[in-house]
């Protein structure tokens, strides 16, 4: 049976992980994608091993030619400098944006219909500038930041209440950083009201040590970030556009005016699907989180600037 293919560049952590979840889950074939020499295909021949071992049908490749991209329905850019203890996800943003600025012009040479999922952070700066180098439509450029920052918030939860994540429903959207919005109102435990389970003191508390999640497993584990929940964050989303699921997911787009935002990538639920993002999906917010919103977009925008402003590296 013929299956989609999806490239992953980047053959780290994250995209390896990414790479595992896509064949496990029979998903699609997978291209993997790294500059140094060897770890690609190191890391696709242990898969597809792994693969052979589940019972699973699955061609895994691995290469240092973005040639190999070509055909593909996804491409997910995991590719750059993860972050070190202290270092923040803006410290990043010129030494990635080197790195992103060049692969999203190679997406667009060899997968010029491909819709393009950035998780390279900072994630929201990074989505904005693969969508300009790439001169894709905004429905094929995503970033995935709402779907890691909601599952982490989810899991606090559960673990905290002793219920099972699945009847957690939580969505955080904003910037994927210290900016983040967590929608107090949306918060519910089996239908309920996280309000009736909890005080404000420990949603509060909760909700920082969601925006804090990365920073404490960077420190826990010293020499790199989140790889897990990250990858699973993308699988969900590729799974979307795969399956044609028109699914609800807080995903980072460029807004043209939803939410009175403009100019700007930004986390907002989003309707994905076959062809991307289908629309922005506007839910009420209150007031104190409008407010939220927009800071974290003119920040957002600020780092933009910045990276466009900056020498196009070839």
């Amino acid at each position: 049976m013929s299956r989609p293919l999806v490239s992953v560049v980047g053959a780290g952590q994250v995209g390896a992980t990414t790479a595992h979840l896509l064949v496990l889950k029979g998903l699609a074939d997978v291209v993997l994608i790294d500059v140094v020499d060897g770890l690609a295909r190191g890391k696709a021949l242990d898969l597809l091993q792994a693969a052979a071992t589940e019972g699973l049908e699955a061609r895994v490749t691995g290469t240092t030619d973005y040639a190999a991209v070509a055909g593909s329905r996804v491409v997910v850019i995991t590719a750059g400098l993860a972050r070190k203890p202290g270092m923040s996800r803006d410290d990043l943003l010129l030494a990635n944006a080197g790195i992103v600025g060049p692969i999203a012009a190679q997406v667009a040479r060899h997968a010029p219909g491909a819709v393009l999922i950035v998780v390279t952070n900072p994630l929201d700066v990074m989505a904005a500038l693969a969508l300009k180098r790439t001169g894709f439509p905004r429905q094929r450029v995503l970033g995935m930041a709402g779907m890691l920052d909601s599952g982490r918030l989810r899991a606090f939860i559960a673990e905290r209440l002793q219920v099972s994540p699945a009847s957690v429903h939580a969505m955080v959207l904003g910037s994927h950083g210290d900016l983040m919005v967590s929608l107090k109102s949306s918060i519910t435990v089996g239908g309920q009201p996280i309000s009736a389970r909890l005080s404000a003191d420990e949603i509060d508390r909760l909700i920082a040590r969601t925006r804090d999640g990365g920073a404490e497993i960077v420190s826990l584990l010293k020499t790199s970030s989140a790889y897990y929940a990250p990858a699973s964050g993308v699988v969900q989303m590729v799974q979307a556009i795969l399956k044609d699921e028109h699914a609800v997911l807080p995903v980072s787009v460029w807004l043209e005016g939803e939410y009175g935002l403009n100019d700007v990538c930004i986390g907002v639920p989003a309707e994905l699907a076959a062809s991307g993002l289908v629309r922005v999906v506007e839910q009420p917010l209150a007031p104190e989180e409008q407010q939220a919103l927009a800071r974290a977009a003119q920040q957002v925008r600020e780092g933009i600037a910045t990276v466009l402003a900056a020498p196009v590296k070839k």
